[in-house]
């Protein structure tokens, strides 16, 4: 479960830095991908060079690169991780990782992840039974990352108690059963839609719409990670795709995504139709460029219907396929979103509304509602499009074992 796959290991102050480099050794040997981060105050127990050797990557400790003057970015590194762990993870790092305090670089790359997040605590049992060291960790298990409990025995000051950090192989298996569970759409194939579609009215003119594309994009990102083999059929957008289960096709036009979609969706387990796809294109688009003539007159651009690529994978539908919809709404919501789900003969649909704050096109947070055939209703809250995902692609997997 760990071969290719990028980890990040944090190293902070504590003497249970020793276990870490058995860590990064086993994590290593399971073919996975590591990269030390280590605190100022993590380099006192154990050496950058012993971590270095361990991982095979230069270690990071600083911003910058003292003999380079090369900048370390934080960004990219927490788009590179699969996982990030924390292991000693000290009352003090867990206090900075808590309230944000980013003054180092491993808590600004904390900050920055957007893989899951493993905290392996090591402090004497005062320090870790203390009222501000277990608030500070039940915060941390809110904003959704795995804390991987000490264990009981004797610590470094003699006494004996809750604060030792979990042994290194014990580490390991969590990490793995953590990949485990999440390749609950191995085998599977997945087809996505994401982003808008432009009509061209002429050589220089376009409709379109303001979708960034943002969620299908963190759909298929979700998906592959969980196994599947995705499909991206994306109009124009500046996104990339960072997994390699991810094939990209991209289109311009509604007709376009509609011959794509239709053309692959016979072999696909789950499609979900998250695209902003145009209802209308100019009847006739112009080859020249339009000119603005002397006469006060505009110019007439007649439009006509674009394909129902919604209501044609629904028409095609066998009994096993599962379809997905999205409905972004400014009025009657709910109302809109279930006759679309009737009307297309979707299993599931999910909604949002422009009128709620932080949703919607251009952004990256969503707040949705999932409305199943069966009519089942779940309310989301406000959170990143990559958390809006992982809730969607869970509730298709309860679909898929109904």
């Amino acid at each position: 479960m760990l071969k290719g796959k990028h980890i990040i290991v944090g190293i902070t102050g504590g003497i249970a830095a020793f276990k870490t480099a058995t860590l990064v050794r086993l994590m290593v040997k399971a073919g996975a991908e590591v990269q030390v981060i280590m605190t100022p105050n993590a380099r006192e127990f154990i050496t950058p060079v012993t971590m270095s050797t361990l991982s095979g990557k230069p270690v990071i400790s600083e911003f910058f690169t003292a003999n380079t003057g090369q900048w370390n970015s934080h960004v990219d590194l927490g788009l590179w991780a699969d996982a990030m762990v924390v292991a000693p993870a000290t009352a003090s790092t867990i206090a900075k990782m808590a309230h944000g305090v980013a003054d180092n670089m491993l808590v600004t790359t904390y900050l920055s992840a957007k893989a899951p997040v493993f905290v392996a605590p090591a402090m004497d049992l005062d320090m870790m039974a203390h009222p501000t060291t277990q608030h500070n960790l039940d915060l941390l298990r809110s904003y959704g990352n795995h804390i991987i409990e000490p264990a009981t025995g004797e610590l470094a000051s003699h006494l004996i108690g809750k604060g030792r950090m979990e042994e290194p192989e014990n580490i390991v298996a969590v990490l793995r059963d953590f990949f485990a569970s999440q390749r609950d759409l191995e085998g599977k194939r997945v087809l996505i839609t994401a982003g808008p579609t432009v009509e061209r009215i002429d050589p220089v003119r376009y409709i379109s719409n303001f979708s960034s594309g943002k969620m299908g994009f963190a759909l298929a990102e979700e998906c592959a990670a969980r196994g599947a083999q995705v499909t991206l059929v994306a109009g124009p957008v500046a996104l990339k795709c960072h997994n390699a289960a991810i094939t990209r096709v991209d289109v311009e036009s509604a007709m376009q995504m509609h011959d794509a979609v239709v053309e692959r969706f016979g072999q696909q387990d789950v499609t979900i139709l998250c695209a902003a796809v145009a209802d209308y294109c100019a009847d006739n688009v112009a080859t020249t460029k339009i000119k603005r003539d002397a006469s006060d007159e505009a110019p007439v651009i007649r439009l006509k219907k674009n394909p129902d690529i919604a209501r044609a994978v629904g028409q095609m539908k066998q009994p096993g396929q599962i379809t997905v919809g999205f409905a972004l709404e400014t009025d009657n919501e709910h109302q809109n979103a279930v006759g679309k789900l009737e009307r297309k003969n979707l299993d599931m649909i999910v909604l949002n509304s422009l009128r709620d704050p932080g949703a919607g096109f251009q952004t990256d947070t969503n707040r949705v509602t999932i409305i199943r055939r069966d009519g089942q209703q779940w309310d989301g809250d406000t959170k990143p499009k990559t958390e809006v995902a992982r809730d969607i692609v869970d509730h298709i997997i309860e679909l898929m074992k109904s």
